[in-house]
Formats: structure tokens, sequence, C-alpha cells
């Protein structure tokens, strides 16, 4: 009886396809002992550093009241009420 052919798969460490039962990647050499194992699957894969995801100080602070944005519409509401007040005043 013939043995079943074993399926292709990616390459955990250039990620080129290996045909199914080959020894070793044809693009880097990576076999089961420098990295097919199940254990190092992942060593492949590089993360990003802490530091590229951490948003800067200002960005981690709450807005507050006196945001670049939020002042704009503060003096020009407090303004528009001033001028409100002043053409409400009875007149003498």
């Amino acid at each position: 009886m013939a043995k079943p052919k074993e399926p292709d798969f990616v390459c955990p460490n250039c990620g080129a396809d290996v045909p199914g039962g080959a020894k070793s990647c044809p693009e880097c050499g990576s076999d089961e002992r420098t990295g097919w194992s199940e254990d190092t699957y992942l060593d492949g894969v590089s993360l990003p550093d802490e530091d590229e995801d951490d948003p800067t100080e200002a960005e981690k602070k709450p807005g507050g009241i006196l945001d670049s944005g939020k002042i704009l519409w503060v003096v020009v509401a407090a303004v528009l009420i001033t001028l409100w007040v002043v053409q409400s005043w009875p007149r003498r």
C-alpha cells in the first residue's frame, strides 16, 4: 500500500512554499532541527517593539478644558454671552 502524500506547507522561517515530505526548505534550508518543529513555528514572526505603539506623554493625558480645540469654543462662547448680555441690558 502506498504511503499517503504529506500536505504542502509554508516554511515558518522564510515563508516559502515547501512540498510535503521535503527534508528541508528549498529557499532557506530550514529543517525540523532548525525551525520546523511545532515549538518554533512562530520564530520567524517579528513583533513590533513596545515603544513603536506607545502613545507619547501628550497623547496619554486626558483632554481638559484648555485643549487647543476646546479653548477656541470657550472663548467664542464667552464673547457671544457677553454680547448678548450687553445687548439685552436695559438702556436709560
